[in-house]
């Protein structure tokens, strides 16, 4: 029978990496935890550990291995305290190279989560911004397995095994699979949210701490190369790489593949479906690896084969 746990980290990890589990979990288990944002500060607002993107874990799942994928059901993120924190620029990344010159410091703003009316708004409003009420979104914004090869992988970026993609669509009903490199998954997760645009562009959302819980579940024998996942009505894969077009790439690859194989779609069939019917959203585009998400809707697909 699956068990719930309270997951109380004492410590945190900048990177994804073979290391011993902070927890150990059954297949199936649910696991509840409190997350750290961004700059390492708890639910109270202390600091308790280095940025970037401190994570939880790692967390062993038992019978996960090699060739198989890690299934990670977000069940919920709420936040666990009433206050977050942004950057006051855009990022040089998304503005042209003349533009980039003229961004202003990157401050501090101090936004007001409020979480019984759950809306967002900045404590100390621009010139204009006075109405923005923003609703609350909370997503996890750095979350993944140890990569293969006895490869560290900072929270500033991501790779096949994912880490920080800061994909707004990692919320609450978002089910995201993962390639599994060593024994137990060895799953991470942090840096979560209280709401984000699409592509981080500023370099942060609205950075806080949150209380997280998600069912790790083992999928044996499921080889998949990127991240493949699921919301309510459309199905997703995931590709992080620099520059961006890599990044679809993978996604794009990630995506055919997979409904080959779990829909029996010839290439004909793929190249048709997905050429009228994709739909590609930005995650992160601020830091090292970009993510580029590649999503198509439940309703255009065929029964799985």
């Amino acid at each position: 029978m699956a068990a719930n746990h309270r997951f109380e980290a004492s410590a945190w990890s900048n990177v994804l990496v073979v290391m011993p589990p902070a927890l150990n979990v059954a297949s199936g288990d649910t696991v509840v935890t409190l997350t750290l944002d961004a700059a390492g500060a708890d639910a109270e607002g202390h600091r308790r550990a280095a940025r970037p993107n401190p994570m939880n874990g790692p967390i062993h799942v038992e019978g996960a291995e090699p060739g198989d994928a890690l299934r990670v059901d977000i069940l919920r993120v709420d936040p666990a305290r009433d206050t977050g924190w942004t950057r006051a620029a855009l990022s040089a990344t998304v503005v042209d190279p003349e533009a980039a010159r003229d961004l202003p410091p990157r401050d501090l703003a101090d936004w007001r989560i409020d979480r019984a009316a759950r809306t967002v708004r900045l404590e100390t409003p621009e010139p204009g911004l006075e109405g923005l009420v923003l609703p609350l979104a909370p997503m996890i914004g750095c979350f993944g397995v140890a990569p293969s090869g006895g490869q560290a992988i900072s929270t500033a970026s991501s790779d096949r095994n994912g880490g920080n993609m800061d994909w707004r669509g990692f919320g609450p009903g978002c089910s995201v699979s993962f390639p599994v490199s060593a024994p137990g998954a060895l799953f991470f997760l942090g840096d979560c949210h209280a709401v984000q645009g699409c592509g981080e562009i500023s370099g942060t959302g609205v950075e806080t701490s949150c209380e997280v819980e998600v069912r790790l579940s083992v999928e044996k024998g499921r080889a998949i190369g990127w991240p493949r996942g699921e919301t309510a009505d459309r199905i997703f894969t995931v590709g992080n790489a620099r520059p961006l077009d890599q990044a679809l790439q993978h996604a794009t690859t990630e995506m055919a593949a997979r409904l080959r194989e779990e829909y029996g779609l010839s290439d004909a069939a793929v190249a048709h479906l997905l050429g009228q019917t994709v739909r590609y959203e930005v995650g992160n585009v601020y830091n090292p690896a970009y993510t580029m998400v590649c999503s198509v809707g439940k309703k255009w697909l065929p029964e799985p084969t």
